[in-house]
């Protein structure tokens, strides 16, 4: 697995990669951060200037296109939640409870294995799981700290629809 450490305004993040597609993006320190001592650190790996160009023009309020290929580690059911998240424009939110009954086409199911998924997104910002909300429309859930949650939805205008 390679690696590289990139400065946001949010804070330091560390991204790991292999067979060129990105495998995580995390804010250093958060909670669920991988252990990474057997990784290489490779910050010129071409994946990563893909990366970096991403992070600037998302971070300069822009809505960035993916352009590189993710490569997330996880269950069925991780990846079949991340792949909603994905699906979630840039500016909009979902709560866990749409992203159940999507799974599960309307039948009741739990919005906490959905929670549970949400918060071990690897590939944070690209895999929008700051984009979900609690029931109520809360903050809730995000392994990087709610105060980057509120930031990254403030940045991209859902905050003054949510709290008026």
């Amino acid at each position: 697995m390679y690696t590289f450490i990139t400065e946001t305004p949010l804070g330091k993040m560390q991204a790991s990669a292999k067979d060129d597609a990105i495998c995580g993006l995390w804010f250093v320190g958060q909670k669920y951060f991988p252990r990474t001592e057997t990784w290489v650190d490779a910050p010129n790996y071409p994946v990563f200037a893909d990366l970096e160009s991403w992070l600037k023009n998302y971070f300069d309020g822009k809505k960035p296109k993916l352009n590189f290929p993710l490569l997330p580690h996880g269950t069925d059911f991780q990846k079949t939640v991340w792949k909603i998240l994905l699906e979630i424009p840039y500016g909009k939110t979902l709560t866990y409870g749409d992203i159940a009954a999507q799974i599960y086409s309307g039948k009741k199911t739990s919005s906490q294995a959905v929670g549970g998924a949400v918060g071990h997104n690897p590939i944070s910002l690209i895999v929008p799981c700051h984009r979900v909300l609690g029931a109520n429309g809360s903050l809730t859930g995000f392994a990087g700290g709610l105060d980057r949650k509120r930031a990254l939805l403030e940045l991209e205008g859902v905050i003054d629809t949510l709290f008026r």
